[in-house]
């Protein structure tokens, strides 16, 4: 039965090899003639696969799906790979040595969205398509792709004034969230999944492993007592989630209209985010004299670059570093035009000058005899 037509309406092919292999899959169409010059193509390609050693043509299809299933369970990010591969029909049954550069910007181009978005379509599609080359042997060479240039985004933190204002805004159970994360600059899903077994009252360290972090590293974090006093406030709500709602049930998501809420009576703008937060925190140890180096560790980065956002935030610690060359300069000597070898020996701006006038005298008389 090389076609068949399911309840939905649409044909499904069953090619059978000369080696017993069975190849099943969709037609994606409800019409009879289609479905079957796509079985024959089929059979055809896979005819000249086995007998003349042709390489194979994949579907994009395949190469997603394929993605899909090796980032199960490892990319903390999958489930947004999976939500843009959604967004991109126009790549569905077309064949990757057919997907070229053009149609590719055509697609992301098309979309109502800031480059920023764009250039998160492209950095997927590029992942994908460089998989099939060096990973899967499913295309021959990748293609290559430039991403949008993105403009530099202004660093948004609150003053501590504002926090205030905007924890007094929101629910309770959100309320001990975002002070919890202003306290320890957490990211938004070690916050909202943070378990008891996590916290050590005793040592005053929250513990986080490597699946937990973006990283893939494990990281202990010092508990300062707002953290503490935070936790305190929990305990007895769930036996095994820190963090739970109105209801007692743990906190899967934020609830972004209770978040927009809190923002516009707070007087906040309505784009500030809840990583902010971590930025906030950021910003506030930076400009208390926190070191680069320090915040770095706190925060679970993995590179002194990844925190340099932070460094124009504490000018004044600068400025301390800048004046130390005030004393180096006036220690042994009062001018620029000044070399001091001895008390003797001291010769200044005006007696090089004089020297170099008698040099020059000297040179025009040797010169002339």
């Amino acid at each position: 039965m090389p076609l068949y037509k399911r309840e939905s309406g649409i044909w499904y092919y069953d090619i059978t090899l000369a080696n017993g292999k069975r190849i099943r899959g969709s037609t994606h169409t409800k019409d009879k003639r289609q479905a079957e010059e796509l079985h024959d193509k089929l059979k055809h390609e896979t005819w000249r696969n086995a007998n003349l050693g042709e390489k194979p043509k994949y579907l994009w299809d395949e190469a997603a799906l394929r993605w899909i299933k090796e980032k199960k369970g490892v990319k903390k990010s999958i489930d947004d790979d999976i939500s843009r591969l959604r967004q991109l029909p126009e790549l569905r049954e077309v064949y990757l040595h057919n997907i070229d550069r053009s149609m590719i910007m055509a697609i992301v181009n098309a979309k109502t969205c800031s480059d920023s978005t764009k250039n998160r379509y492209l950095a997927l599609i590029r992942s994908i398509l460089n998989a099939c080359v060096q990973k899967w042997d499913m295309l021959d060479k990748s293609v290559y792709i430039e991403l949008f240039k993105e403009p530099a985004h202004r660093l948004k933190w609150l003053r501590p004034k504002e926090a205030k204002t905007l924890l007094s805004f929101l629910q309770p159970y959100m309320a001990d969230m975002t002070e919890f994360d202003l306290a320890t600059g957490l990211r938004q899903g070690n916050v909202f999944n943070l378990r008891w077994r996590q916290i050590d009252f005793m040592k005053r360290v929250c513990e986080y492993y490597p699946e937990d972090m973006k990283a893939s590293k494990p990281l202990v974090i010092p508990l300062n007592d707002t953290a503490m006093n935070v936790l305190l406030k929990q305990l007895g709500k769930h036996e095994e989630f820190v963090f739970v709602h109105s209801r007692n049930k743990p906190v899967k998501s934020l609830n972004y209209e209770w978040w927009k809420e809190a923002l516009y009576k707070a007087k906040i703008d309505e784009d500030f985010h809840w990583h902010d937060l971590r930025h906030t925190w950021a910003s506030w140890l930076v400009q208390n004299g926190v070191s680069l180096y320090a915040l770095k560790e706190l925060g679970g980065w993995q590179t002194l670059e990844m925190v340099q956002r932070y460094a124009h935030l504490a000018p004044e610690h600068l400025a301390k570093d800048a004046i130390k060359i005030d004393s180096i300069m006036t220690s042994d000597c009062h001018n620029l035009g000044t070399v001091n070898k001895s008390e003797e020996e001291v010769i200044t701006v005006d007696t090089m000058r004089k020297m170099l006038k008698d040099m020059e005298e000297k040179w025009w008389i040797d010169g002339g005899s």
